[in-house]
């Protein structure tokens, strides 16, 4: 076995890396191969991609974990909320130590919001939806003493989004003495910590070599116990034929990012097994309502009939992503998992004979990202389109092209992509229904702005919905808007994506949740000691 002790941190990275033709890793070390060049800060207040987000989840603690869906304590052993719903006040569980072995506090928490909202990167907009602000959130948030934290809200909102909230990682609490000792010109230390952990996680940063990957060690005095895997390594690996050989040799313990022609490789060794798991994201066709075809109701349910959920999912995505036609994904509270359309050429011809439309009369414009596998998708949608007299050209180009195309809505259809940043159902219903002001100077411009969608109904019911304090209402009310926007909405929702990864059958433990953040290192384990 590899000793840890007497290997330099970089030492052992390159070890693992250049490991020999029969090489496992040692027991107490979890090796993860994948995609990791995303990684631009460290800081939890500026990350905005997936492996930060995963990064933060287990170098920090937040007031509040995310367990099953539903918000758990974490550094808050409890909460309290006023009979108004506008006051919240956390007790900080005794104990708790950052990793520099200062206590934790809840000034530490308070600082640490406060400095999110203040430095206004990334995740920051998460926190301001609580309705907090550069201006005020120094007086909203508050510590009176050292177990308490008091957020007073400018109006009631339902209490899981508030808790979802504070929950996702920019709500991860900062070693407050430690990072200011770094301040620059009024930053909270933002570039000190981008490259450096302040945490009271369960693991801590040992190292990070951007392009390369980076390493985390266990933290001996974490409140829940330390982790059984002393050192976890996250090497970025891009190509699948080698994360697929690493894996088999035992050089990695676990494999992401891999293809379905090496999955399906890989599930036939003994030493390996894949596995999969819902995630948040959604795949769907984005329909703009300023053409005049698409503004009509008929012609949108048209295309509903003719798209191959079950062909395209079986045949271009394998295990990748599976059919899903609602705007809550699997994995969400009340979301729904019916399926009312599928692929219907002739009952998509009398939709569009309805419209006024004759076949061969209407041609359509496909914006899509030149990579599979959204190009596959789209030529399949091409030729079930022709099927029923509609053309569609395709207009491939990079991701920026085509999301800013997009998000000036000059396009008339988009493949497009949708991921929540947390698990409460506002994140979604906000992005699909809500658009209080449709008109091009609007400073909301989420998805139903970028389709000229204008649906006074369901933005009041969004609203509603997130200010509604009772949780059995607040799930009728989601229901309801699922129901709206799957008989008629200027999208198709299509797929929802799906983790798949590849792991050494000792592995035990490893999961990923339907959320960004939701990957628990302290909870791997090994079965039993590598040879």
């Amino acid at each position: 076995m590899v000793k840890l002790s007497r290997l330099p941190h970089l030492a052992l990275f390159l070890a693992l890396a250049a490991a020999p033709a029969r090489a496992i890793t040692p027991a107490d070390i979890l090796v993860i191969g994948g995609r990791y060049d995303d990684l631009v800060s460290l800081d939890p207040a500026e990350i905005y991609e997936t492996s930060g987000a995963e990064y933060a989840a287990n170098v920090y603690d937040r007031l509040v974990t995310i367990v099953n869906g539903r918000p758990e304590g974490a550094l808050a052993e409890r909460w309290e909320v006023s009979p108004d719903g506008r006051r919240f006040a956390f007790f900080i569980r005794p104990g708790a130590t950052f990793q520099s072995g200062t206590p934790v506090s809840a000034k530490d928490a308070a600082w640490s919001l406060v400095r999110a909202v203040k430095l206004d990167k990334g995740a920051a907009f998460l926190l301001k939806q609580l309705g907090l602000t550069a201006n005020d959130a120094e007086r909203r948030i508050q510590a009176p003493d050292e177990r308490r934290l008091i957020l007073d809200l400018p109006e009631a909102l339902a209490e899981d989004f508030v808790l979802k909230a504070l929950a996702s990682w920019v709500g991860s609490v900062i070693d407050s003495a430690l990072v200011r000792k770094f301040e620059q010109k009024g930053d909270f230390g933002n570039e000190w910590l981008k490259t450096r952990s302040a945490g009271s996680g369960a693991y801590k940063l040992s190292f990070w070599r951007p392009g390369e990957g980076l390493a985390l060690d266990a933290f001996p005095r974490h409140w829940r116990g330390m982790a059984s895997m002393k050192r976890v390594v996250f090497k970025h690996l891009a190509e699948p034929s080698v994360l697929r050989l690493m894996v088999a040799k035992g050089d990695l313990d676990v494999a992401r990012g891999l293809s379905a022609d090496d999955l399906a490789a890989l599930g036939r060794l003994t030493g390996v097994r894949v596995r999969t798991a819902p995630q948040a994201g959604l795949f769907y066709l984005a329909m703009n309502q300023r053409h005049p075809a698409l503004s009509k109701a008929p012609v949108r349910q048209a295309i509903r009939r003719l798209i191959d959920y079950e062909g395209i999912a079986g045949r271009l995505l394998k295990d990748t992503k599976i059919p899903h036609q609602s705007i809550l994904g699997e994995g969400f509270p009340g979301a729904r998992l019916e399926r009312p359309y599928r692929l219907d050429i002739e009952a998509a011809r009398k939709l569009l004979a309805e419209a006024g439309i004759k076949p061969g009369q209407l041609t359509l414009a496909l914006d899509v990202r030149n990579v599979a596998p959204s190009l596959d998708i789209a030529q399949a949608l091409q030729a079930d389109f022709a099927r029923a007299g509609i053309r569609l050209d395709l207009r491939p180009g990079d991701g920026k092209q085509v999301l800013t195309r997009y998000r000036a809505r000059v396009h008339q259809l988009v493949l497009a992509q949708w991921s929540p940043d947390f698990l409460d159902p506002h994140s979604n219903a906000q992005g699909f229904a809500w658009n209080p002001d449709n008109s091009d100077q609007s400073p909301f411009r989420l998805l139903a702005w970028r389709n000229a969608w204008e649906a006074p109904d369901l933005t009041r019911l969004v609203q509603r919905a997130l200010r509604e304090r009772d949780p059995n209402r607040r799930g009728d009310l989601y229901d309801e808007l699922q129901r709206r926007l799957l008989e008629d909405s200027p999208y198709a929702v299509m797929f929802q994506d799906r983790h798949v990864w590849a792991e050494r059958v000792d592995v035990e433990g490893f999961a990923l949740g339907p959320g960004v953040d939701q990957l628990r290192l302290d909870q791997v384990s090994k079965r039993r000691a590598n040879p």
